[in-house]
Parts: C-alpha cells; sequence; structure tokens
C-alpha cells in the first residue's frame, strides 16, 4: 500500500525503460562511423530526439495507454536534459534559460520531424536531417539515416504493443 502512495508510478518507470533502450540506440556507433553523423553533442542530442521521437510516434498509436506511456517518456527525456545541464554545471539561475532553450529546440525538431515521418515524405525528413543533424553536410545527403528511421518506423509500427514495452526490436542500422 506504501509503494502505491509513495513509490514510483508503473508508466514512470516504464517511461524510463523506454528512454533507456532509445538512448541506448541512439549511442550505437554504426550511426558515427558508418553513417557520418559527427560525435558531437548536438549531433547526439538530434539522435536522442529522433528516437525518443519513433517510441513516442508508436506509443500514441495505441491510443489513450500509449499516450500517456508516450507522456511519461518525454517527461523522463525532458528530467534527462536538466540532470545533464546540471551535471555540466550549469547553475540555478541560468538554468531556466537553457532548459527553455533546449526544450524549445527539442520541440521544433519533433514538430519537424513527425509530420515528414507521418506523411512518409522522405525528401523533406531527409532535408530536416541535413539541415539538423549533419549541419548542411552530409556525406550521402542524409539518405541512409532517412532511410533508417522511415524503416524504423515501419518495423515499430509492427511490433506488438506488449512486446514493445518490453523490449524495442529496432532495424539493423545499414553500415
Amino acid at each position: 500500500m506504501l509503494r502505491q502512495l509513495f513509490g514510483a508510478k508503473p508508466s514512470r518507470d516504464l517511461g524510463e525503460h523506454l528512454y533507456a533502450e532509445a538512448v541506448e540506440q541512439a549511442r550505437s556507433p554504426v550511426f558515427y562511423t558508418s553513417l557520418g553523423v559527427s560525435d558531437r553533442i548536438d549531433a547526439r542530442f538530434e539522435l536522442y530526439i529522433v528516437h525518443v521521437l519513433l517510441v513516442i510516434m508508436r506509443l500514441r498509436d495505441e491510443g489513450d495507454e500509449g499516450a500517456e506511456i508516450a507522456q511519461r517518456l518525454f517527461d523522463v527525456f525532458v528530467s534527462a536534459l536538466d540532470n545533464t545541464l546540471r551535471e555540466l554545471g550549469v547553475g540555478d539561475t541560468s538554468m531556466a534559460k537553457k532548459m527553455r532553450k533546449l526544450g524549445e529546440s527539442m520541440y521544433g525538431r519533433m514538430t519537424a520531424y513527425e509530420p515528414t515521418i507521418r506523411a512518409a515524405d522522405h525528401e523533406g525528413l531527409r532535408e530536416a536531417l541535413v539541415r539538423n543533424v549533419y549541419e548542411g553536410e552530409a556525406p550521402d545527403g542524409g539518405l541512409a539515416l532517412a532511410t533508417y528511421i522511415m524503416d524504423t518506423r515501419s518495423a515499430l509500427a509492427t511490433q506488438p504493443f506488449a512486446d514493445l514495452i518490453r523490449t524495442i526490436r529496432w532495424i539493423k542500422i545499414p553500415s
């Protein structure tokens, strides 16, 4: 009974679990070694956004239950950003300003990527990735990363919801 009153909510734990899986995938070395993503903090941040967004989109496709878990995943992501800034030494006086800037960036990316992914607009996604992930310079014009994202979206759509929330089956990253 006390756990129910004071313990972590199961959906929060699930949000943390799904966030950890998204981050692990986003950190896969092949993005940096084969797909030409620079190993910079801002490029890594972009990959985190893409992977969290893919999971959120899939969860939202499940209606209210999925939307609740998607919100928890989003909340965990924002909390992780806050914790990272604190670990980097950002003080309390500038924290709100930095978090607002990061939040705007994250929200901007998600609102740029989601419609192109949902519409299967490969070219629109590729252009956004070149601009945001590759800073205008992509080895293959961002095509391989855009293909990976679209293929991942399709694969996640076929993964049963109960399986997805246990273990996300990411597709193999092209090398």
